[in-house]
């Protein structure tokens, strides 16, 4: 394994719906480095969630943003 791989492995990201009414408040998926969701992996209640944003998107949800997450799990956009 190259250090470049191992570096790819180590990086994740999360596409994050920030709340329109609620500061701090968002609803958060993982996802590729371009935003790309794989559903199939979601259970039941996170597809939901993500399907509900989706549609809120303008009216409860600010349009999402890809965060980029460390190996502490915390993430930043």
């Amino acid at each position: 394994m190259t250090n470049e791989t191992s570096m790819h492995e180590a990086v994740a990201f999360e596409l994050r719906f920030r709340s329109l009414y609620q500061q701090g408040r968002a609803l958060a998926f993982p996802c590729d480095c371009e935003g790309h969701v794989d559903l199939d992996r979601f259970s039941e209640r996170v597809r939901n969630n993500y399907l509900y944003a989706r549609a809120m998107l303008g009216r409860e949800y600010a349009w999402p943003r890809v965060a980029l997450c460390d190996s502490e799990s915390r993430c930043r956009s």
